[in-house]
């Protein structure tokens, strides 16, 4: 075991945002197996001094820092041979930036926002284990080099003039033979030389006897007297006449065969996924540089490469535990091995994420048929101590007809086209296209410019009334964030899903509540009280101080805890159950209302709703739009039913007609919002809007 693994390892983090110390901190003390003592610096050379001194047994980098970047760490830590792993954490999804980390020396890379407690237990474990099989390789070929100039086992004399050779009793009893057993020609050793190894070894031997090299030394395999191979080392140095021709050669054996193995067994660790056993990143693309350099040289010879993510894998890593979510990759990887040919490589890239390089291919619907025999072997379902359980692959697809120059562009490429399956539905495939990666580069540019946007003071909160279905009263207002992008207002939707995948939607969150908060004081003051809903994402919920935040902007605007209703989506119920129960319990703890956002379009059933803290729900606008109105209507009174006799409000979204008012009040529906009322209104125009009322 790893000696950093016995007792607490010494982590240095490197993060200038003081909210994602704070996150991290929390994920390491959650961590099972390890325990870590964890010291934290801020600033770029703050860092750069604490890897110099090389006191602690990881290094966690932030990418950004300030205007440096931990990829300069990187280099800084490779230039000074620091030894202790690195893992580079970035709240952006690049793979150019992955891979420029890969090639700088980092162990890991982490997206934020997609960590969990396991997930960076596994990555620091792996880190630290991987570093330690390359210092070991390291040393065992240190170790090697020093004892080769001591004296060797067998000694043998062979006489050129005469073509007989001395084989010392200890180089016969090295193969398991007696010292009778043995005779004296050349035979006696080449007839025992492997038949792969003979040709190498017959040339070495000439190459040095012709005066080509200074001296004789020669890896081989020699078979012993029970029919076994072990290795062995032959070194020897020519005597010479005065005409400079060899008359005699003479030279030492040594069984080599343990340090062969160890090697061989430290090399494939260090290029081979420790959980899977399939090849890991480093090793693909070796793999996918060597099929470049054969497509340079021969332009028929194609290839495709293939990235998988598994579907919903957190859901298992969640509700059965990590030890069984990682069975459930062995099992996947094994799978996926016994599909591919043999020519084909299949290597297991972190987490739940594969990539298959395919070559010798003839067509892109090669690479199809590839994808589609990988959905269906991953269709049958997998028994994972005693449980069955179903999974499905978003696999994106490059081909090599593209044009590439560089193999980290067909492996990002890649990665674009299985984002692009995610999006369409998951369980599916796509071929990358250069429209593609002009939307990558789109999304890109979106991210930067919202992280600025923070900044530049560009977000703006709108509000969109909440009414009373029996008597028309304003009751409140849903806060919904909007983006001024010059001339273009962003929507809530196209800010959330992409602050949520980088991180953002923290702070976007809580601007957005405090915000909200001292705008509803604001109108509260002059049009009575007035209710304030805010969604709070998973991100936010999950986020170890959202009690303390929460409790912070309402001491701040001095609003009532009671006219503040958090909304909350299905899906944090789901993928993180208990620890959601929990903070909302906390929530309800200080009279905050928590209401059940979009329900009915999720995987909740209305036995959850007894489960959580809830005291309000709020129906998704599809049941508004259902084609069979019937059955929609039945849905929505059920689910009205159940929640008045559990205490709770029911709110319907997305109202437009007067038919759809109509029917929702019929059905018992307690408050309602939609365009039919009003749109979402920047806070200049509430007050006409308090006016018509």
């Amino acid at each position: 075991m790893n000696e950093a693994l016995k007792r607490a390892v010494r982590i240095l983090l490197v993060e200038d945002d003081e909210d994602d110390f704070v996150l991290t901190r929390d994920l390491l003390n959650d961590c099972k197996r390890t325990t870590f003592e964890l010291e934290w610096v801020s600033s770029f050379d703050e860092a750069r001094d604490a890897i110099t001194r090389n006191h602690h047994d990881l290094y966690l980098i932030d990418y950004r820092l300030g205007e440096r970047t931990g990829i300069e760490l990187l280099r800084h830590a490779r230039e000074r041979r620091i030894i202790a792993p690195l893992i580079l954490l970035t709240g952006q999804k690049d793979s150019d930036i992955d891979l420029v980390a890969m090639n700088e020396g980092a162990a890991d890379y982490l997206l934020k926002g997609h960590i969990d407690a396991a997930l960076l237990e596994r990555s620091i474990r792996y880190s630290l284990e991987q570093s330690r099989t390359l210092r070991a390789l390291r040393e065992s070929e240190e170790r090697y080099a020093l004892s080769a100039r001591g004296a060797n086992d067998g000694l043998w004399v062979w006489d050129l003039v005469d073509n007989n050779v001395y084989y010392s009793p200890r180089w016969k009893s090295m193969l398991g033979h007696e010292e009778g057993e043995i005779g004296n020609s050349p035979d006696e050793w080449f007839s025992r030389v492997h038949p792969d190894d003979k040709e190498q070894l017959s040339s070495t031997i000439d190459f040095h006897l012709r005066g080509w090299s200074p001296h004789f030394e020669n890896e081989h395999r020699m078979r012993c007297a029970d029919g076994s191979y072990r290795w062995m080392l032959s070194r020897g140095l020519a005597v010479r006449d005065e005409a400079g021709a060899a008359t005699r050669i003479a030279g030492s054996q040594t069984d080599i065969t343990e340090r062969k193995v160890a090697v061989d067994r430290l090399t494939h660790d260090a290029f081979h996924d420790a959980l899977t056993q399939l090849p890991n990143r480093a090793l693909f693309m070796d793999r996918l540089e060597r099929a470049m350099e054969t497509l340079h040289r021969h332009p028929d010879s194609l290839f495709a490469v293939l990235f998988l993510d598994l579907d919903r894998f957190k859901v298992v890593n969640d509700s059965l535990g990590h030890v069984q979510g990682d069975d459930l990759l062995i099992s996947v990887a094994r799978r996926l091995n016994s599909i591919i040919r043999s020519s084909d490589t299949i290597a297991r890239l972190g987490g739940d994420e594969f990539a298959m390089l395919i070559e010798e291919i003839d067509h892109e619907a090669d690479a199809v048929r590839m994808a589609q025999r990988i959905q269906d072997a991953l269709a049958i379902p997998f028994d994972v101590g005693g449980h069955e359980i179903f999974t499905t692959v978003s696999i994106g697809i490059a081909l090599s007809t593209s044009g590439y120059q560089r193999a980290h562009d067909v492996l990002r490429d890649a990665d674009i086209a299985m984002y692009r399956a995610k999006s369409r539905g998951k369980a599916r495939h796509e071929l990358f296209d250069t429209a593609m990666h002009e939307r990558a580069l789109k999304r890109l540019e979106f991210e930067t410019d919202l992280r600025r946007a923070i900044e530049r003071g560009e977000l703006r909160v709108y509000y969109q009334p909440i009414v009373s279905m029996l008597t028309g009263k304003l009751l409140g207002f849903e806060a919904l964030v909007r983006w001024q992008r010059g001339d273009e207002l962003i929507s809530a939707e196209e800010i959330v899903a992409v602050a949520e995948e980088t991180g953002l939607i923290v702070p976007i969150g809580e601007w957005v509540l405090r915000e909200a908060l001292r705008q509803v004081r604001a109108w509260s003051s002059m049009n009575g009280a007035l209710d304030i809903h805010v969604n709070l994402s998973a991100r936010q919920l999950l986020h170890p101080n959202v009690v303390d935040r929460v409790t912070e902007a309402l001491a701040e605007s001095g609003v009532d805890p009671r006219r503040l209703q958090l909304e909350v989506t299905e899906s944090v119920l789901i993928d993180s159950a208990e620890t959601a129960a929990a903070l909302l319990r906390s929530l309800r703890d200080v009279q905050v209302g928590l209401s059940l956002d979009d329900f009915g379009t999720g995987y909740s059933s209305l036995s959850s709703l007894r489960e959580f803290p809830f005291n309000a729900l709020k129906i998704d606008r599809t049941f508004l739009h259902d084609a069979d109105v019937h059955r929609a209507d039945a849905i929505v009174r059920t689910i009205a039913s159940l929640a008045r006799s559990l205490g709770m409000e029911v709110t319907v979204e997305g109202l437009e007609t007067q038919e759809q008012v109509d029917r929702m009040r019929e059905l018992g529906i307690d408050r309602a919002q939609g365009f039919y009322y009003s749109r979402p209104l920047p806070p200049e125009e509430v007050a006409g809007f308090f006016a018509k009322r």
